[in-house]
């Protein structure tokens, strides 16, 4: 549990003048004596208390930038707290909170850079959250989430989520979208599967994904230049071969495969739309030495591959056929013209297998 509790954040601010470290003091509520003094504190430590109720007298702290009140016994954020716009840090982690706990309009702490929420008792993950938009480390472990919303995509300034120990299943697209993220933790989940849309986050540099569901990676994970990756305890290829299986093609499936691999020309007075369009949605072959193409028939591979010089991960591939197997195969592109990305992510693989 401790692992998603850590905010790993600078205590700096402890050293000033206008800090006041009140924690690990046996307090119940805010000491009196520090009213009088209230807009002089910036930093404000009562974590390690055995605080039940914050008091409204917290609206006080106006030019307060950092507030601790980790570990006591708070099941309630009071909507006070909602009037420190100066408020740039705040860590209630091991508390009791629940999303109900959390003031509909908290949002509006729009100052907010760090938020440490882990430890407590979220069922979902709290909406207020995404309207934070200069939020940059936001630390969720530790609670009983099973959902991740899409519009955490408007996190655009997020360089740290941490989302460990909770129960999600899936990860949204819109991951892909928080384009500063460096580092993604979510260890310790039901995660079934990660999306493709994680090839744009192109300053991540460590992903937490051990102890969860994940069978295969999407293949564009390669092009990621991870410092840090755990994948351990996951089922990865284990559980996909032991479920894998293999239709025949159709009659419909290989008079296509002849039309497409002969190059068999025709108009569109020749054959109805839905053929045309079926015709059109032909796939190639992953294997450099077939030339063959699919449908909806396909052989399911995975293939271990280097990864950053430290990691061989399972990719999964598609043939058209199980004799593809026999083979070395190397992952392309569906496309027929491909990025510069592209083109030098399959470099790379293609000296890792064929080299």
């Amino acid at each position: 549990m401790a692992d998603y509790l850590s905010d790993a954040s600078s205590d700096s601010e402890s050293n000033s003048r206008n800090s006041e470290d009140s924690s690990y003091s046996n307090l119940s509520t805010i000491p009196d004596n520090l009213i009088p003094r209230a807009k002089e504190i910036l930093s404000l430590k009562m974590n390690h208390n055995e605080i039940l109720l914050l008091p409204p007298s917290i609206s006080v702290f106006v030019n307060l930038l950092s507030l601790d009140l980790s570990n006591n016994h708070l099941t309630h954020i009071p909507k006070e707290l909602i009037s420190l716009r100066c408020l740039r840090k705040l860590l209630v982690k091991s508390n009791g909170l629940s999303c109900a706990s959390i003031p509909k309009d908290f949002g509006l702490l729009s100052s907010l850079e760090v938020l440490n929420f882990s430890g407590n008792s979220l069922e979902t993950f709290p909406p207020q959250c995404t309207e934070l938009s200069n939020l940059r480390r936001l630390y969720l472990g530790g609670n009983c989430i099973s959902e991740m919303p899409n519009s955490i995509k408007n996190l655009q300034r997020l360089e740290v989520l941490y989302l460990g120990g909770n129960r999600l299943t899936e990860v949204p697209a819109e991951i892909g979208q928080l384009y500063n993220l460096s580092c993604l933790i979510l260890c310790d989940n039901q995660i079934q599967s990660i999306p493709p849309t994680l090839i744009q986050l192109r300053k991540l540099q460590s992903l937490s994904l051990h102890n969860n569901q994940i069978s295969t990676l999407p293949p564009e994970i390669v092009r990621l230049n991870l410092s840090e990756l755990s994948l351990r305890n996951n089922p990865l290829v284990n559980k996909f071969v032991q479920d894998m299986t293999y239709e025949p093609p159709t009659l419909l499936e290989l008079s296509g495969r002849v039309i497409k691999i002969e190059k068999v020309k025709y108009t569109k007075n020749d054959l109805p739309s839905n053929l045309r369009k079926y015709l059109a949605s032909a796939q190639r072959c992953v294997n450099p030495k077939c030339k063959g193409v699919y449908f909806t028939s396909r052989i399911e591979h995975v293939k271990f591959v280097d990864f950053c010089g430290k990691y061989r991960l399972p990719l999964l591939q598609y043939l058209c056929s199980p004799q593809c197997r026999t083979i070395p195969a190397v992952y392309h592109s569906s496309s027929d013209t491909e990025t510069d990305e592209e083109e030098v992510a399959n470099a790379k693989l293609r000296r890792v297998l064929l080299g």
